[in-house]
């Protein structure tokens, strides 16, 4: 195989995979616990971008219920960041998993 056209494939794929983690920077996913009472908003490139606190889960009283909240949201708007860059990751793999070469 030609090493010029193995390295031109190469500097694509970086391309390609640049342009992914680019869109998904811009790419938002949002994610709603405790019946609606806290939601996250977080990018593709897993960066929190708003939190949404309902008033009435503010009990000063029991402050680990709104911490917990948050923690949830927070990790299932990350367990839905991740899906979507596996989405992408798999557009430019068609599908395979290489060594090395993911997001998350």
């Amino acid at each position: 195989m030609d090493l010029n056209a193995i390295m031109q494939q190469a500097r694509q794929f970086q391309e390609r995979l640049a342009e992914i983690q680019a869109r998904l920077g811009e790419r938002l996913v949002s994610a709603t616990v405790g019946g609606g009472m806290v939601e996250v908003v977080m990018d593709g490139a897993l960066r929190v971008r708003s939190v949404r606190i309902d008033p009435e889960a503010i009990d000063p009283k029991d402050p680990a219920m709104l911490q917990d909240l948050v923690v949830a949201a927070v990790n299932e708007a990350i367990g839905r960041a991740r899906e979507m860059g596996q989405e992408e990751m798999r557009s430019l793999t068609g599908g395979l998993q290489l060594p090395g070469i993911g997001m998350f």
